[in-house]
């Protein structure tokens, strides 16, 4: 990997927050490059408050939106929530429904069929609304781009609430209510919030109109955080307080579905690596494979025989999910090695057979081998599906619009998206997408590279100092977790081998200099220097610390990124 220290910071900024705060200058260094710099600032990072969330009411139509619902409720009518089959989605239609349903019993949930209806709105999810006699169809986590969906349930007497956080188009559709910080007229002042971020905001407006306390709506805060780290939104502002909180709920008093899911794992905490890796991915499963309805039912019932049940078989569907992703990433790494694809600035591999449902988990599977822009495409009916991953500061989303031409859609973010074209336009589209890649990524570009928060001595990783650091948490995009570098560092002799195949390293390190300080260090993927730090060879590395939790006990642990042999 490329190692880039960050850039110097103004260093009477740094030791004036060092003294106010009375902290080591590596920290006062961390909350600079986080953008804090007063005492006050400070206090808001280490301490946050739910009483520093934004008014809801200062988002676009939030009024209406308030109106609308409570019309519907007034009249009686029947209430949708309809939303994506991914986490963000389906944590936001069990939390609406839910919290719905809490006081008014006449509302539906909808998820739509990845394979038969696709991402967003859809017109048989309106036409099983008007079916039902659903009046308002509130949609959470889509709906912005939905112009001639929300037309057509107008046309068939249903009114659309649209709850969204993806980027417009140039027409909004014709709702009663349009919720997204993204509108360019709307001065929400955070606008980064995840779809079921936007849908924690419609329910505190609730709150606020009818002067109920915003306690009522802290025990959905374990599905807002869930849907944050999941989506991979900015762990800034908004997102910091509201996931702060959610894992609290996490670990205090977690819903049925997410004990039902964690219940096998013997911890007593839970992380934001939790929800990544032991959350997120079994919360997907269920719409990758079956439908995403499972998840919502797991994630809304208060039934913990039901919740059992839901997630045994949502376990089994995620276990099927996982033997796809490794068949199919081996297969299509096969394929870039036959057809030399890696010479390429970007990679794209298609295969009619694959599994539509995970194509977007093998394409970040690509990525870790082959550091590229990358599309997976698999048939889908008449048409070629897509999902697509990217490279650190490459948008792929604006790549993509770039060759719309020959696309029927496509939409997503900078760093994932999603697309499908007719089968005759792949050769032309791959062809342009490689173009466009090139002419903006040099080579340099596809080396992962480590941005390093600072250069430190083992001195200063004192007790003190670590006791700091994992108040930095919940970490995230945009607060990423500190990474150091340390030089001339040794094995101490202790050295093992992790793993079947020895391919993961432990060991103790001291550092010369500073012997009355060793650390355990954590290295996957490093087995292969096992004989090369013999010795005590010293090597430079690069790293976080980490919290390692073992029989009740915690002790820290140095988890390493990347090293040097000296």
């Amino acid at each position: 990997m490329r190692w880039k220290l960050k850039e110097e910071i103004n260093p009477e900024i740094v030791a004036h927050l060092q003294e106010v705060l009375k902290v080591d200058y590596v920290i006062a260094k961390l909350l600079v490059q986080r953008g804090i710099s007063t005492f006050d600032e400070a206090r808001s990072f280490f301490r946050p408050s739910l009483e520093e969330l934004h008014n809801p009411f200062l988002m676009k139509d939030m009024d209406k939106a308030i109106d609308r619902i409570s019309k519907a409720i007034a009249a009686n009518e029947r209430i949708m929530i309809f939303g994506d089959y991914d986490v963000d989605g389906t944590t936001s239609v069990a939390m609406l429904a839910s919290f719905f349903k809490s006081f008014y019993p006449y509302v539906d949930t909808y998820i739509p069929d990845r394979y038969n209806e696709g991402y967003g709105i859809s017109h048989l999810g309106i036409e099983e609304a008007f079916k039902n006699d659903v009046k308002l169809i509130v949609s959470i986590d889509c709906g912005i781009k939905s112009i001639g969906e929300i037309d057509y349930a107008s046309e068939l007497g249903i009114d659309f609430i649209v709850c969204d956080h993806h980027l417009p188009g140039e027409t909004l559709p014709n709702a009663c209510a349009v919720l997204d910080p993204k509108r360019e007229d709307c001065h929400y002042p955070f606008k980064e919030l995840c779809g079921c971020g936007v849908g924690f905001k419609l329910m505190q407006a609730w709150l606020e109109y009818y002067k109920k306390p915003l306690d009522l709506i802290t025990p959905y805060l374990d599905l807002v955080a869930t849907a944050i780290v999941a989506d991979v939104v900015p762990m800034v502002g908004e997102n910091r307080i509201l996931t702060y909180f959610g894992l609290d709920v996490i670990n205090s008093s977690p819903r049925p579905g997410l004990k039902a899911l964690l219940s096998s794992y013997k911890q007593e905490h839970f992380s934001i690596s939790d929800i990544v890796y032991k959350i997120s991915p079994k919360i997907n499963a269920a719409g990758r494979l079956e439908h995403g309805k499972y998840a919502v039912s797991l994630l809304s019932t208060n039934c913990i025989e039901t919740a059992n049940k839901l997630a045994d078989y949502i376990l089994e569907i995620n276990s099927e999910r996982k033997h796809l992703d490794q068949r199919i990433t081996e297969q299509a790494l096969q394929m870039i090695v036959e057809n030399k694809e890696v010479f390429n600035k970007s990679t794209v591999v298609y295969n009619p057979n694959w599994h539509k449902g995970v194509i977007g988990i093998v394409a970040s599977r690509l990525i870790e081998t082959y550091y590229r822009p990358t599309i997976v495409f698999t048939d889908s009916g008449d048409h070629l599906a897509a999902s697509a991953r990217s490279v650190k500061n490459f948008d792929v989303y604006q790549a993509i619009k770039a060759c719309s031409e020959y696309l029927i859609q496509f939409g997503g973010h900078k760093y994932a998206a999603g697309l499908t074209l007719y089968k005759d336009q792949f050769e032309a589209f791959k062809e342009k997408f490689e173009k466009v890649v090139s002419e903006s990524l040099n080579e340099s570009d596809l080396i992962p590279e480590l941005v390093i928060d600072a250069e430190v001595d083992f001195s200063v990783l004192n007790p003190k100092m670590i006791r700091v650091l994992r108040q930095f948490e919940p970490f995230g995009s945009g607060n990423e977790k500190p990474l150091f570098i340390s030089s001339n560092v040794y094995d101490t002799g202790g050295k093992r081998y992790i793993g079947n195949r020895d391919e993961h390293l432990y060991l103790y390190v001291k550092q010369r200099g500073n012997l009355d300080r060793s650390f355990p260090v954590l290295g996957f993927h490093f087995g292969k220097f096992y004989k090369e730090l013999d010795n005590r060879r010293f090597f430079n590395f690069v790293y976080t610390v980490e919290e390692s939790h073992w029989k009740g006990s915690i002790r820290t642990q140095l988890f390493m990124k990347d090293m040097q042999l000296v």
